[in-house]
């Protein structure tokens, strides 16, 4: 049997300031840590006490950010891999959206989607961004560990979710599960049948609180 919980950080700077995010090391607001504190409960309650517990997280500052306020409640450390980072805009980073969505060529309907160049000098492709995360979910899933806690981005979720299901890779380039800032989306297997289930999908009820606060 084994759960995962894979969040997405909450709100960071880059969100405010109307830059494009990718690897810009943007870092949470205090809004952000608030909604990460309330993060960390939510999991603390969904998660039994004594139970063994893993934190992964993407390297960048907001969601080490986010994992540390997970890690202090748990009382585990952050295991960090850059492999579970937000998708690479390149030479957009950093820079106004209106900036990359002024130069962005959209994916074809149909045809290759996921080696499609988006017209932006260093941008990743999709292909490359979904062999990463599936990497580094391969690696992650080896452990026995039957709680583990992900935190990552809003657009690698749509990958994590993807590597989770078993979607064969080339079946990814159309392929969204849309999960808000500051989500918890639940993985659950069984060890019986041994399914996969997503049981929650950018689950935000949690964040209700810190609003409140």
């Amino acid at each position: 049997m084994r759960t995962i919980y894979a969040v997405t950080h909450p709100e960071a700077t880059h969100h405010v300031e109307g830059i494009v995010g990718g690897w810009h090391d943007s870092h949470l607001t205090p809004a952000g840590l608030s909604a990460a504190a309330s993060i960390a409960q939510a999991l603390r309650a969904q998660i039994p006490d004594g139970a063994d517990v893993e934190l992964f997280s993407s390297d960048l500052q907001r969601t080490r950010q986010t994992a540390e306020k997970v890690g202090e409640l748990f009382g585990v450390t952050p295991i960090l891999d850059r492999r579970l980072r937000e998708k690479s805009y390149g030479e957009a980073e950093g820079r106004p959206q209106e900036w990359l969505d002024q130069r962005f060529v959209q994916p074809p309907v149909a045809g290759e989607r996921l080696e499609h160049d988006e017209g932006v000098e260093g941008a990743e492709t999709k292909a490359a961004l979904v062999q990463r995360i599936y990497a580094a979910m391969d690696e992650i899933l080896q452990r026995p560990c039957e709680h583990q806690i992900i935190v990552t981005h809003g657009g690698s979720l749509t990958v994590v979710v993807a590597s989770w299901i078993k979607m064969p890779i080339k079946a990814v380039g159309h392929a969204y599960f849309r999960a808000p800032s500051g989500s918890i989306t639940t993985l659950h297997e069984d060890d019986f049948y041994y399914n996969r289930q997503v049981v929650n999908l950018g689950d935000t009820r949690h964040l209700d609180s810190a609003e409140a606060g």
